[in-house]
């Protein structure tokens, strides 16, 4: 998924959930999925609504579109009714998600759930419900990341609508993000938050240049399809540059040759240095999106981690989609989908 969206999964009213978390931020949790699933619309009807401007009823149509794609084209099994309705938010924002790492090494602290296992993230529906558990890893000496979402994918177990918030992002955008999460439905390893969001984010992104340059009306010639390969060189690019990034840091918590406090201090200059050379060396090549927020906000390990968790090995993956696979995108998400299961490490795909 792309970094600002990521998956989640709220079982509402599920014992088993119960065991493993709050029970109080499942009931809120639960609560505000819940008033989200009772106020969807079929999108059909919405899309042939008049008082729908046609912007809006453009991006809607993509977004059907693009999941019939992902459907009947990548072969998506376990798509159900999912993004078939549509949910009108009241805000910009869907939901505040929480992300903490260890300040002395490279490591999320993670959440229990069901079917899930381990994730590294939580979500919070309430703005202050979110910033006092912000607060409160960080008081308990964790590094923190706090950003929104403007969607998610249950993993087929609700017909997860179209969230009005989606439609903030260009057509591209909407259908590279209706791609990915369901790229969630058709595979999810539990406890693998890093394969799992790093193989969406290929799937999102190869799946919308599949669909704007193969399909009838689009074509390789395309201002879409032109679009939509730049958006995934440009990935790419900050692939590389986070994949370099988190090695640096990582070698730096191996040492044994200087104490922890002077390696809080590297850590500080190594992301300082960091910055200034995504500003620099890494924005000058991106041909569409700035990624600005990697230029913007400041880096800890929290913010590095959750970042590094939709852009691993990218370049990898593309290289198996070109050489391996000849762009044949149905065949190699069947392919991650037999194979990825049974490595020890679902990355071992790609070596």
């Amino acid at each position: 998924m792309h970094p600002r969206r990521p998956l989640l999964v709220l079982l509402l009213a599920a014992p088993l959930l119960l065991a493993g978390c709050n029970p109080f931020y499942v009931a809120r949790a639960g609560w505000a999925q819940a008033q989200i699933l009772a106020s969807r619309e079929p999108l059909e009807q919405v899309m042939t609504d008049p008082s729908i401007d046609e912007e809006t009823r453009g991006k809607l149509r993509f977004a059907w579109d693009g999941r019939r794609f992902a459907v009947e084209e990548l072969d998506f099994r376990n798509a159900g009714d999912s993004y078939t309705s549509f949910a009108r938010l009241p805000s910009d924002t869907l939901a505040l998600v929480l992300s903490a790492a260890y300040r002395d090494r490279l490591a999320f602290r993670t959440w229990w759930f069901p079917i899930t296992g381990r994730v590294p993230y939580r979500a919070y529906f309430s703005e202050s419900g979110a910033i006092q558990a912000r607060d409160r890893m960080e008081r308990e000496g964790y590094d923190t990341y706090l950003r929104p979402t403007a969607a998610f994918s249950t993993l087929g177990w609700f017909a997860d609508p179209v969230y009005s918030t989606l439609l903030r992002q260009d057509e591209i955008g909407v259908v590279t993000t209706i791609v990915h999460e369901l790229a969630h439905n058709h595979l999810f390893l539990p406890g693998r938050g890093r394969f799992n969001e790093s193989y969406a984010t290929f799937a999102g992104h190869a799946g919308a240049i599949a669909f704007f340059c193969g399909r009838k009306g689009g074509g390789p010639d395309t201002l879409r399809c032109g679009r939509a390969r730049d958006r995934w060189h440009d990935a790419r690019v900050v692939s590389g540059y986070l994949m370099a990034l988190e090695s640096e840091i990582r070698g730096l918590y191996a040492r044994d040759d200087i104490p922890p406090e002077e390696k809080a201090g590297r850590r500080g200059e190594i992301y300082e240095e960091a910055v200034v050379r995504f500003r620099e060396e890494v924005q000058p090549r991106l041909r569409i999106l700035s990624y600005g927020y990697l230029a913007g906000e400041g880096l800890n390990n929290a913010t590095l981690l959750s970042r590094t968790l939709y852009f691993h090995r990218l370049e990898d993956f593309h290289r198996a989609w070109e050489e391996e696979w000849n762009r044949d995108l149905a065949a190699m998400m069947m392919w991650i989908r037999e194979a990825a299961p049974e490595e020890d490490d679902p990355f071992g795909i790609l070596d």
